[in-house]
């Protein structure tokens, strides 16, 4: 059974992108294997630097995922819809900076909780209202 991302952020300590794939990967199906997940880990935190926010790392290796079927040159839309989910999210948050967002919406109990579970709803949101028609066959 698929677990909540809070369960997957705050249980078993995934990072913000590693807990984003993991809810997309359950929401939509997307076969990704454990060992595959390990590739968004260094996402988290803002690419470990504080730069663009690991959920929408998280995001964008998702929608790929969707919509790739050969390779990210040959996708029709890919960027677009890559382009329109980092402005939903930049539009709702006032951000995409790490840093930014975290000195807005930290908390030093749950961490970045309120962002992980409220942008992994705005990105499935943007996907079945906007990338959904997109997906690769």
């Amino acid at each position: 059974m698929a677990k909540t991302p809070k369960e997957y952020f705050l249980e078993d300590d995934f990072n913000c992108a590693e807990t984003t794939l993991r809810a997309l990967n359950d929401a939509y199906d997307l076969g990704i294997s454990e060992d595959e997940m390990k590739l968004v880990g260094g996402f988290g935190g803002g690419l470990g630097c504080g730069k663009t926010c690991g959920i929408l790392c998280g995001a964008v290796a998702g929608i790929g995922r969707m919509m790739i079927s050969e390779r990210a040159h040959a996708t029709e839309n890919l960027k677009e819809t890559c382009a329109g989910c980092v402005a939903k999210f930049e539009e709702k948050f006032g951000s995409t900076d790490c840093e930014t967002l975290k000195s807005n919406y930290f908390d030093k109990d749950t961490r970045c909780l309120y962002l992980v579970e409220n942008g992994i709803e705005l990105v499935k949101d943007y996907i079945e209202n906007t990338a959904k028609e997109n997906r690769k066959a």
